[in-house]
């Protein structure tokens, strides 16, 4: 079962993917270019990656590393990776706290207790 809810999920994800990262090469010279690269490179990057990178070169300030992060993937799918990064993160610091999330994110963005 828990087979297909993956596999449902990678369909899913796939979607999000950019066009440039699915298309095929149609030129000989970038086809033997690419084919010089680490296999590594030549997979196509996911949205939950992308989004790694994306926040971790803002947090560093980065402009280079976020406008590679942001050809990745499309917006959309940028922002709902960037929006559960942040999700995991506020609760992965509420339990290392021993506080609950709403605690940890309003400390984090430098808001009242409410």
């Amino acid at each position: 079962m828990w087979g297909r809810v993956r596999k449902s999920f990678a369909r899913l994800f796939g979607a999000f993917r950019t066009e440039s990262d699915t298309e095929p090469d149609r030129d000989k010279d970038s086809k033997s270019s690419k084919s010089s690269k680490s296999s590594k490179s030549k997979r196509p990057h996911n949205l939950f990656e992308a989004a790694a990178v994306y926040v971790s070169a803002c947090a560093e300030d980065d402009q280079e590393q976020i406008d590679e992060a942001t050809g990745w993937v499309s917006p959309e799918a940028l922002s709902f990776g960037v929006s559960e990064l942040a999700c995991r993160a506020v609760i992965a610091l509420a339990r290392e706290r021993d506080e609950s999330p709403q605690t940890v994110a309003r400390s984090l963005l430098g808001l009242p207790a409410a």
